[in-house]
């Protein structure tokens, strides 16, 4: 039989208020509890991950010049917009559906290493603006790689060298956890 996995990927500045989330825990991975969406009946997959990168910041000024910054960066899951169908869902597409929230935990400590490189100037907020927009890209395309090189988790093998090689990146990045 053969199934497809979609991921859904939001990207966004801030967060959407009143949107539950379930934000990115090393020590807490989802369950199918998590994911609370009617599935779609168009659709020819088997689930959706709706996950995304929160970015927020704030400024501090001293006159009319920038003299600090601090930000925030999340990556969320999305439950309300996330979907399975209860009859195809097993442990190995929920570990293929949990690889996309860690490729964008991974994206998120890519942008908070980025945003931790800038120095402070009163172009900050188009640099960070600019970064942004560039892990928007990057995670995207990301995402649909991984996708198309485990054919949407029908790879067995290639889902595994994915799992090896996110779980690598994350390690290189922790301190940007």
């Amino acid at each position: 039989m053969k199934s497809l996995l979609i991921f859904f990927t939001l990207l966004c500045v801030g967060s959407f208020s009143n949107e539950e989330t379930v934000t990115w825990d090393e020590t807490s991975k989802l369950t199918w509890a998590d994911f609370k969406a009617e599935p779609d009946a168009e659709s020819d997959a088997v689930a959706l991950t709706a996950s995304g990168i929160t970015f927020g910041y704030s400024l501090k000024t001293a006159g009319k010049r920038i003299a600090a910054v601090s930000t925030t960066v999340e990556a969320h899951f999305y439950p309300n917009k996330s979907w399975y169908l209860k009859d195809k869902g097993n442990a190995h597409i929920l570990a293929h559906e949990q690889l996309h929230f860690d490729i964008t935990e991974l994206y998120a400590r890519k942008f908070r290493q980025q945003l931790a490189d800038l120095e402070v100037n009163q172009n900050i907020k188009a640099q960070m603006n600019a970064l942004h927009n560039a892990i928007n890209e990057a995670v995207s395309k990301t995402q649909k790689r991984y996708d198309h090189e485990t054919m949407h988790s029908m790879n067995i093998e290639k889902q595994k060298e994915w799992e090896v090689f996110i779980e690598k990146e994350l390690k290189a990045l922790g301190q940007f956890k």
